[in-house]
């Protein structure tokens, strides 16, 4: 049964770990909290006006962040859900003919095209020789780390922006370094994001400040 419940939720834990997910997660929160700083009217700003505005972004980002995480762990959990019904179906069947359907949707399509009837068939094998699955996929320990994870990430994105505000007087001054923080970070995220898809890194790292801005200026315009 550990050896099952190991194979079901291998691909919870490594999610935890994955680059993109980092990189969706920083620029989200980024994009958040530029929608406040964006929004501040520095020539008519006074401290209360900066106070308003700095509890707004960080009480912001603290409750996306939950609920980002939260999601996080109800997708891992209906993910290892999901794959503990496939294993069900496929040691359900009777044959490997029948299993294969099941066997090829719980695998990359590619994959699914090019396998032969055979390997099918060892697949089946193998599966039917495991012990048997438990009743329910349980929250693991990985989930709860990984959904801790994804909301320190949204919320703590948020500091950087914001420290100029909190430890300087002049609300114009603040403003600009804040932005230039901005910039960095977006530029980082899509100079990494860049870097993993084997794009042109500065490139993508120009676009994703880009896109950071748009994407700031539409929340704002809409209301958000």
């Amino acid at each position: 049964m550990n050896a099952t419940m190991t194979s079901v939720s291998s691909t919870s834990s490594k999610r935890v770990l994955d680059p993109i997910d980092r990189i969706s997660e920083v620029l989200f929160g980024l994009i958040m909290v530029l929608t406040f700083t964006g929004s501040l009217s520095v020539a008519e700003a006074g401290r209360e006006d900066v106070r308003t505005m700095l509890i707004g972004a960080l009480g912001c980002n603290l409750a996306w962040g939950v609920i980002d995480g939260l999601l996080y762990l109800m997708a891992g959990w209906a993910e290892r859900g999901r794959a503990l019904a496939t294993l069900r179906a496929v040691r359900d069947a009777k044959d490997a003919t029948r299993a294969q359907p099941a066997i090829a949707d719980a695998i990359p399509p590619l994959l699914a095209a090019i396998l032969e009837p055979g390997e099918f068939a060892t697949m089946y094998d193998r599966l039917k020789a495991l012990p048997d699955p438990p009743a329910s996929a349980p929250l693991r320990k990985d989930d709860i780390l990984g959904a801790i994870g994804v909301f320190l990430l949204v919320f703590l994105s948020t500091f950087p922006v914001v420290i100029p505000f909190i430890v300087m007087g002049d609300a114009v001054r603040a403003l600009r370094i804040s932005n230039g923080i901005a910039i960095v970070m977006l530029f980082l995220c899509g100079f990494a994001y860049g870097r993993i898809v084997g794009r042109h890194q500065w490139l993508a790292g120009i676009l994703m400040v880009v896109l950071g801005a748009v994407l700031s200026a539409a929340t704002m315009a809409l209301g958000g």
